[in-house]
């Protein structure tokens, strides 16, 4: 039984090891991340998407024209999303966008990413911060 579990478990990190971004049409994304982009960056052209084929889980990266970055979940759902000129507020829960504009007015936030219990930002200063999923400030870090 050891054995089977051994090479089950090989196969399955090999697997995942061959794992090859490859690309996609903006069609071929799950329907709420076409809506995100398009609520978000309506009329923006799309440069590239890709399926990153992962075993388990497959994920998406979308690259705008404009130079944004995009992530979705298998689903979906945003993961992550970097813009160089700021993160649209309508991303950002209400709470991380108020924390952020009362402690640090001068910046944008340039990357926002949705963990399973914690959401993270790095703004324009260089800042990297984390709010656990009550939206509370638990690290800083520059």
């Amino acid at each position: 039984m050891k054995k089977i579990l051994f090479v089950m478990s090989v196969v399955l990190i090999s697997m995942a090891c061959v794992a090859e971004d490859r690309p996609l049409v903006y069609e071929q994304l799950p329907a709420p991340a076409k809506e995100f982009i398009n609520a978000n960056y309506p009329g923006e052209k799309v440069s590239y998407v890709v399926v990153d084929d992962d075993v388990i889980k497959p994920d998406y990266t979308v690259r705008l024209a404009n130079g944004v970055e995009i992530q979705f979940e298998n689903s979906g759902a945003l993961e992550k999303i970097t813009a160089r000129t700021g993160v649209p507020e309508a991303v950002v829960p209400v709470q991380i966008s108020d924390y952020v504009e009362a402690n640090f007015p001068d910046t944008v936030i340039v990357e926002y990413e949705v963990g399973r219990r914690d959401f993270s930002v790095d703004l324009s200063n260089g800042l990297e911060l984390r709010f656990n999923g009550k939206f509370k400030l638990v690290e800083l870090d520059d």
